[in-house]
């Protein structure tokens, strides 16, 4: 059986998860099930990102990635979009099993992910991938507009809940420009709402692939903000942030103003989300980018 990597029980998310606690202890006998089920075996160590792990399998000379995730991950909305993609920029779905939040990929090189490469060109390739996946989106995928309307209605209230974390100026643009985007007309572009450089993993069958998705309809610069306050660190000058932020709006052709409220928003909501789970750095993070373009 595999043994659950020390790193990921060390995480602070399950700190407050009894489930999540539960669900780890239990994975190795998980694995072994899902392993029967598909007739696989394992065939390296488990990786894991931030929610679920990743265990190497093989079937003959077949090389797959047996993907299992915690309770309440919402697996089958992860299937729906890996079967909509279809491996147009992201991995391969050869199973589901969302009952068991599992899932059986195409094998990538989980060594490598665009956090080992330049900042300049991994801005470049998510950007590229983000032209890739902005294709004809289904009509009852969820908007991006929705989710700024819920941030709209949110902002204010967690903000005072929080006792007021960042100056009111902040509050008030973060909620204007969230407005603004939820009564704007939604484009039918697809979107993938949970992009950053730890989630572009490189392939065989192309250099760089999306895992992980989640599918959006709308504003293909929605999740600006991730990619920026994902490798924040490296960009010591703000504007070494601006010229990033510019970058992407060139690649990806989105009016500039739109991207901008995009990454107020985002991180203003991220902000509030991660004080409240008891986060600290990204945070901090999230308060700079909001001083450069609130």
């Amino acid at each position: 059986m595999i043994t659950v990597p020390q790193s990921m029980r060390a995480m602070p998310r399950w700190t407050r998860d009894e489930a999540g606690r539960a669900w780890l202890d239990e994975l190795p006998q998980l694995v072994a099930e899902q392993c029967r089920t598909w007739d696989v075996e394992v065939d390296g160590a488990p990786l894991h990102g931030s929610n679920a792990i990743v265990v190497p399998v093989a079937r003959g000379g077949a090389v797959f990635a047996l993907r299992l995730a915690p309770p309440g991950d919402d697996v089958t909305r992860q299937v729906e979009a890996l079967r909509f993609w279809d491996g147009r920029g992201v991995v391969e779905l050869i199973e589901a099993d969302p009952a068991h939040r599992a899932m059986l990929l195409e094998r990538l090189d989980g060594a490598r992910t665009l956090l080992s490469v330049p900042l300049d060109e991994a801005h470049q390739v998510i950007a590229g991938l983000v032209r890739t996946l902005a294709v004809p989106a289904p009509p009852d995928a969820p908007t991006t507009a929705e989710v700024a309307r819920q941030h709209a209605e949110s902002f204010e209230r967690d903000w005072i809940a929080l006792a007021e974390p960042v100056v009111p100026q902040q509050l008030r643009a973060a909620v204007d420009h969230a407005l603004a985007l939820a009564a704007a007309p939604v484009a039918d572009t697809a979107v993938d709402a949970d992009l950053h450089h730890g989630q572009v993993l490189a392939g065989t069958r192309a250099p760089w692939i999306m895992v992980d998705p989640v599918l959006l309809r709308g504003d293909p610069e929605y999740d600006l903000a991730r990619v920026l306050w994902t490798r924040l660190d490296e960009m010591p000058g703000d504007d070494d942030v601006t010229a990033a932020f510019r970058a992407f709006v060139a690649t990806v052709d989105v009016p500039e103003d739109r991207a901008r409220a995009w990454v107020v928003v985002r991180s203003f909501s991220y902000l509030l989300w991660g004080l409240s789970h008891g986060m600290t750095e990204d945070p901090m993070r999230c308060r700079r980018l909001l001083d450069i373009f609130a």
